[in-house]
């Protein structure tokens, strides 16, 4: 049998690495078949080792809201590098980019940035604690907020991708910490806060589920939560690490009016370099050291080269209109799929908001990840490998969001509206 260059290279990449990835979902096992490696990308396109070339809706799981390799972010980049790699000291840089975040989402006052979402989650519920004196952090099931111990249950991402449940590893004295309430429940928040209210010193959630699948907040639902945050003294945190400049300037926050004490950012943040943020209120970010007592360090947080890619994004979202693109692409996506679906007789519910979104196998609504976990996974799958073999690459798995760039142009969405229409049929 003649292998691929893909293939070959993730056979060599299984002896060396855990599944051959540095990322479990890249691995495809819940999809099947080899995943291709990528080679190169351009604008709205992908092209992998064999010369294959894709419409991408991964957009490096998020981060590309201009595309892949977009020139006026490349260029500042280059200038940096020419600059050198990492001083371990402040730059300028850095204080003009905290001051945008801090312009930009309306719950930062103050901003820390690090290197990962993880790292920004871990350090947000540390202060958190540290602010309240309090121990327990309320999540929702089907969130996913990185793989920081205490997080890990009942989480979605790759997780749920996987079928992993809880993570072998965390001790059980951790997982204590953290209580699970249905996504978009209000009253099983209300009932726990009734319950253990003085003792929660966060509520942690995405403000727009994307690691079951695209969920939106229900009518009412955010509100409810800062009510009763504030109610009981505690910290409410948006994990905005996907939705932070991606559904709107301003984040979620802004989108459904709601404003929370503390936010995550990255993803978008970051420019498709490993930087992220968390930030809030100046009397709970004053509790890190060297302000408080609360420690947090990074070697490489606020790296020049990220700083510049970062700074570089947020200049070009600047221009506010192309959010108005980016929504108009979404929509005409989220309704050829929608038609295609229709047309070939499968059931499927597609949520979206702006440019990112999820087509689930279902006739029902998906409002938390109880429903996202009785979708048809087996149809999706079929039709992931479907889409991919026509040239419209999605996330493979069908607990994640699909992306939309600004790189997208009308045709690259008519031509994966065509690819879906031949999938749907072929998985009818």
């Amino acid at each position: 049998m003649n292998l691929s260059r893909s293939q070959k290279l993730y056979a060599r990449a299984v002896r060396v690495m855990p599944g051959g990835v540095n990322s479990p979902v890249r691995a495809f096992k819940s999809v099947g078949g080899d995943p291709p490696f990528i080679a190169r990308g351009a604008g709205s396109r992908i092209y992998d080792e064999d010369g294959n070339e894709y419409i991408d809706y991964v957009a490096s799981w998020g981060p590309l809201i201009l595309g892949h390799a977009n020139q006026q972010v490349l260029e500042p980049v280059h200038a940096a590098l020419d600059r050198g790699t990492s001083y371990g000291a402040s730059t300028a840089a850095e204080v003009d980019f905290a001051e945008k975040i801090v312009a930009a989402v309306p719950s930062v006052e103050v901003v820390r940035l690090v290197n990962s979402g993880t790292e920004a989650v871990m350090s947000a519920l540390r202060v958190a604690r540290g602010f309240t004196g309090r121990d327990l952090v309320l999540k929702f099931a089907g969130g996913y907020h990185g793989h920081s111990d205490g997080l890990l249950s009942h989480a979605g991402s790759g997780l749920a991708t996987l079928g992993i449940p809880d993570c072998p590893g965390v001790p059980a004295s951790f997982a204590e910490q953290t209580l699970t309430a249905p996504y978009n429940d209000a009253g099983a928040v209300r009932e726990i806060f009734a319950a253990r209210g003085g003792e929660i010193a966060a509520v942690i959630l995405e403000p727009v589920a994307g690691n079951m699948g695209v969920v939106p907040p229900a009518d009412g639902f955010l509100e409810t939560l800062r009510e009763l945050t504030s109610q009981h003294a505690a910290v409410l945190i948006f994990d905005e690490v996907i939705t932070g400049f991606r559904v709107h300037p301003g984040g979620a926050q802004t989108l459904y009016g709601v404003t929370p004490d503390m936010s995550v950012l990255g993803k978008v943040l970051g420019g498709g370099f490993p930087l992220a943020a968390y930030g809030g209120k100046r009397e709970i970010m004053d509790k890190i050291a060297p302000v408080g007592p609360v420690y947090q360090a990074g070697t490489l947080s606020g790296n020049p080269i990220a700083v510049a890619a970062g700074l570089a994004t947020l200049e070009v979202l600047a221009d506010t209109s192309l959010y108005d693109q980016l929504e108009a692409r979404g929509a005409q996506l989220e309704a050829g799929l929608r038609s295609a679906a229709q047309e070939a007789g499968v059931s499927v519910t597609i949520n979206r908001v702006g440019s990112m979104l999820t087509t689930f196998f279902t006739d029902r609504p998906v409002l938390n990840y109880e429903d996202a976990s009785s979708t048809d996974i087996q149809r999706f799958n079929a039709y992931f490998h479907q889409m991919l073999e026509r040239g419209s690459y999605f996330a493979p798995s069908g607990f994640e969001a699909g992306f939309v760039s600004t790189a997208h142009t009308e045709a690259d969405i008519e031509m994966t509206i065509a690819h879906a229409r031949e999938s749907f049929q072929a998985v009818a």
